[in-house]
């Protein structure tokens, strides 16, 4: 059974957030963001992004408490999540899966810091940005298949893949709604 729920996944700095918002906005759907979550606990502890992801390793209840809230939507409907781990609790929405070289995703991550900032993020260079995302990336593989034995680099689950290098916002947000509908019959 097909769910009216659209989870995306991808690369640190793919567009997650971005897509998300755009597509539950053209939708008239909610947007909820994992990443948003966890940069609030990483704020509410002091720590940055980065930290937070360090000390998830040790301290599963980060992961679990972020899980237990995305479990508890899975029989949400007109919700449109970004998040690594949504598509696993939510087996039935729509699985879209952003990629994105580190190298292009360090440029993006510290135009926007620099720009926008990024609450519990720093970005004093892209080059170490992109070894912060690297150590991100490292942790987080690490934990999920500790905690879930899912690689979350692992592209097979999703309905769809988009590569984000070259396509701006509308771009992709366009191919996401046009596949979703195609999807959703």
């Amino acid at each position: 059974m097909k769910s009216k729920i659209i989870t995306i996944a991808g690369a640190l700095g793919s567009g997650k957030s971005s897509t998300a918002k755009k597509v539950a906005s053209t939708l008239g759907y909610r947007h909820f963001s994992s990443g948003d979550l966890f940069r609030q606990i990483a704020a509410e502890r002091g720590v940055t992004v980065e930290q937070i992801n360090q000390q998830a390793e040790l301290e599963h209840e980060i992961d679990h408490a972020v899980d237990k809230r995305l479990q508890d939507m899975a029989s949400d409907s007109d919700l449109v999540i970004d998040s690594r781990m949504a598509f696993h609790w939510m087996p039935n929405s729509f699985k879209i899966y952003l990629a994105l070289d580190p190298q292009k995703a360090a440029e993006r991550i510290h135009s926007h810091i620099a720009t926008e900032g990024r609450i519990g993020e720093n970005g004093e260079s892209v080059e170490s940005v992109f070894e912060s995302i690297t150590r991100r990336r490292e942790s987080e593989k690490k934990r999920y298949m500790n905690l879930y034995q899912i690689d979350v680099l692992d592209t097979t689950p999703f309905d769809l893949v988009i590569d984000t290098a070259t396509k701006d916002l509308e771009s992709v947000v366009t191919e996401v709604l046009e596949a979703y509908r195609v999807w959703l019959g």
